[in-house]
């Protein structure tokens, strides 16, 4: 859960109880920053953080992963309308005034519960409005085993500048630019 986003308001929702054990891994001295920010919300039991940072731990030559990812443009000449699969992990109301044709929302902060929905197999293309949401999905799904699932860079705001058609709820209405 990146630290420059609503980090407080994700990790209440993502985190499993306060006394959950945490382990940071920060940009080098943000350590107490994240600490702090954690405490504020209740989350009490940082047992520690990764000296240097991610930098760090690359420097080592310890095995990394990495989450696959695609600009806009390119998902537009991917996407077809009912073949392929999209997870949106935006809010409901974010989904239902505007999404992608066919894709399914499974809101980040229900994505425990709707784990399932997930499919483990076939290439499945995931985006919030941005990119923060949905590269905590795609972290979360890819410490559980996903390895199939590829995030739409810019998300929402850089799709609705390609030609993939779009459904708007509260009109009843397709629109395509």
């Amino acid at each position: 859960i990146g630290i420059d986003g609503s980090f407080a308001p994700w990790v209440g929702a993502l985190v499993p109880g306060t006394d959950h054990p945490i382990l940071l891994i920060t940009e080098h001295g943000r350590e107490t920053e994240v600490v702090t920010r954690l405490a504020r919300v209740g989350y009490n039991n940082t047992i520690g953080f990764l000296q240097g940072g991610f930098e760090s731990w690359l420097k080592s030559g310890k095995e990394i992963d990495k989450i696959s990812s695609v600009d806009a443009e390119t998902f537009s000449k991917i996407f077809v309308v009912g073949k392929t699969k999209v997870i949106d992990v935006r809010k409901p109301g974010e989904y239902e005034a505007e999404h992608v044709d066919g894709a399914d929302n499974v809101p980040l902060d229900f994505l425990n519960d709707q784990i399932d929905e997930i499919p483990a197999t076939g290439e499945v293309y995931v985006h919030c409005a941005g990119g923060y949401r949905s590269m905590i999905a795609l972290s979360i799904l890819r410490a559980r085993g996903w390895k199939n699932l590829i995030d739409v860079k810019g998300g929402f705001k850089s799709i609705e500048s390609t030609s993939i058609p779009r459904t708007d709820f509260v009109c009843s209405s397709k629109k395509v630019k």
